[in-house]
């Protein structure tokens, strides 16, 4: 049987992968490991016996992949929330990292650890694959030949993993018992903000409020900021698409679309809820759900598209993925997005070939654009950057092409080139992408692992990235939300995305009920793993 998966790495890839995925689904007191289960899979196997290892290729493709689908879906909702938060939140983030490298050279000296275990469980302790990644292509320079240096990393990372996680979700009750925190009144404080995570309502208001002469619904959403999408508007007898030229007046209804609190702020203004709704009005006018597909459409702002003015249709609402948004006049079509139509049934045909509405096309990535943008992120991670000292960093397999992804993410498109993938083939891609770096990486270290996990050495690396854990975890909700003011149920998410932990962020929307962690996971995920990347190649240098 060695034998055969010694000669077949793909059928070793494919066995370990099936049974990582197991293992991960397999719940203690609530928790389960996911897809991280496929990293301790593959370490068995490679301790089962050395000549079990993937290629090299596997873990190197996996890792660029992964990094690069995070950076295109994280790009947008990073660059909003650093125009809000993003200073205040970056600098917690770099500020406790740099916090742990402190206590992890404390630990190299006071245990006299060697410098390539340090960085190891430096990585396990924040549980970054991507940092790992970039410490074990560094140490190939700096330690060329040397089998066991390169091993070390992936040695002490999985011994301080399961805690890496643990510790933060024992932080994460402990605060939240100790903060004697109220879920339901901080989730509200958030929606005052517009961060509420309710789905979307339709609700038709009459026009009480407004002057005579009626107003544009441009000008009121200018002046008002509404996050809402206008539907249909009824003057007497007479029934019609609601645009922004559309001038409103007393006594008219009119059918919004968009979150219970931002309607809310509408009927404050305009009037008082109709009890007869218009989306039930289909005299003149229908609905349909249709898929973006036209290469025409994407990347570009609605106001942009004209749809009422090229089909006498507009869009009320778009899912994406899992999230259901309002469409807004700024509001960008991706490849994929499923969009609500309201439009003469007479013209209906018209709209979805404007639009596309091919499921298949959907699912499909453009080859050009995603290996141009992988391409220019390699040659990024190339470069060495230099720092005070004499000191340099690579951004490396993982961060080069999550910079990169990350601009081209949020530019969606230059030109004719479309850079976002459909939110399916993202998925798709992140997940595979991620089993196959945790599947080489395990793999490849499963022999020395156990060396390790059984000596006087590795229940030192266990205990040191435990105490590294639960402390910087403890310290990140307590700066948070004592001194920075954090609603904790979004501190939640950001201290999920500090970690880069998936798995402690499906706790957090747990504790929460739900989405509104997925938020602070966002924001600060991608300068968390970028600066674990940099710092954790400036700490090897330091402790070489």
């Amino acid at each position: 049987m060695i034998d055969l998966l010694r000669s077949q790495p793909i059928l070793l890839l494919a066995l370990i992968i099936a049974l990582g995925h197991i293992l991960g689904e397999i719940r203690i007191a609530g928790i389960k490991l996911g897809v991280a289960a496929i990293l301790f899979v593959g370490l068995a196997f490679g301790a089962f016996d050395p000549r079990l290892r993937l290629p090299e290729f596997v873990k190197a493709l996996g890792l660029v992949v992964f990094v690069y689908s995070i950076g295109l879906s994280s790009g947008p909702a990073f660059i909003q929330s650093f125009r809000q938060t993003g200073k205040r939140d970056t600098a917690l983030v770099l500020g406790l990292l740099i916090v742990a490298a402190a206590m992890a050279t404390v630990a190299h000296h006071a245990l006299q650890l060697d410098s390539t275990l340090t960085v190891g469980m430096y990585c396990g302790s924040l549980t970054n694959t991507p940092a790992l990644a970039a410490v074990v292509e560094r140490i190939d320079h700096t330690f060329p030949g040397n089998a066991e240096a390169r091993t070390h990393p992936v040695i002490a990372y999985s011994v301080a993993y399961p805690m890496g996680v643990l510790g933060m979700l024992l932080a994460i009750l402990v605060m939240r018992r100790w903060f004697r925190i109220d879920v339901a009144a901080e989730t509200a404080q958030l929606r005052g903000y517009g961060l509420g995570t309710d789905t979307l309502e339709n609700r038709t208001l009459r026009i009480t409020k407004l002057p005579s002469e009626g107003v544009r619904i441009h000008d009121l959403l200018v002046t008002h900021t509404w996050r809402v999408a206008f539907g249909r508007v009824e003057n007497g007898t007479s029934l019609d698409i609601a645009t922004e030229e559309t001038v409103l007046r007393p006594g008219d209804r009119v059918s919004l679309i968009g979150t219970p609190q931002e309607i809310d702020r509408v009927q404050l203004e305009l009037g008082e809820k109709s009890p007869v709704p218009l989306e039930e009005d289909n005299r003149e006018f229908d609905h349909r759900e249709v898929f973006v597909s036209n290469q025409e459409v994407l990347g570009r702002p609605l106001r942009e598209l004209m749809l009422p003015q090229r089909t006498g249709a507009i869009i009320t609402r778009i899912r994406r993925g899992d999230q259901e948004l309002p469409a807004l006049s700024r509001t960008t079509l991706e490849l994929g997005d499923q969009v609500r139509v309201v439009a003469h049934r007479s013209r209906m045909h018209e709209v979805r070939k404007f639009l596309g509405d091919s499921y298949r096309a959907t699912s499909e990535i453009d080859l050009l654009t995603f290996n141009l943008g992988l391409a220019l992120g390699l040659l990024l991670g190339l470069i060495a950057i230099p720092l005070p000292g004499g000191l340099t960093v690579k951004l490396g397999l993982a961060g080069g092409p999550l910079v990169v992804a990350l601009v081209l993410g949020t530019l969606g498109r230059t030109g004719p080139l479309r850079w976002n993938l459909p939110a399916s083939a993202n998925l798709t891609l992140r997940q595979v992408g991620i089993v196959l770096f945790l599947a080489g990486v395990g793999s490849e270290g499963g022999h020395a692992f156990i060396t390790m996990i059984a000596g006087p050495e590795g229940v030192l690396l266990f205990c040191s990235g435990a105490v590294i854990t639960t402390s910087i975890g403890i310290l990140f909700l307590w700066i948070g939300y004592r001194l920075l003011k954090i609603p904790f149920v979004l501190l939640m998410g950001m201290l999920a995305g500090f970690q880069t932990q998936p798995a402690l962020l499906g706790f957090a929307t747990t504790q929460t009920g739900n989405d509104v962690p997925n938020i602070g996971y966002s924001a600060v995920y991608p300068a968390a793993t970028i600066g674990k990347i940099m710092i954790v190649q400036i700490l090897l240098q330091i402790l070489t």
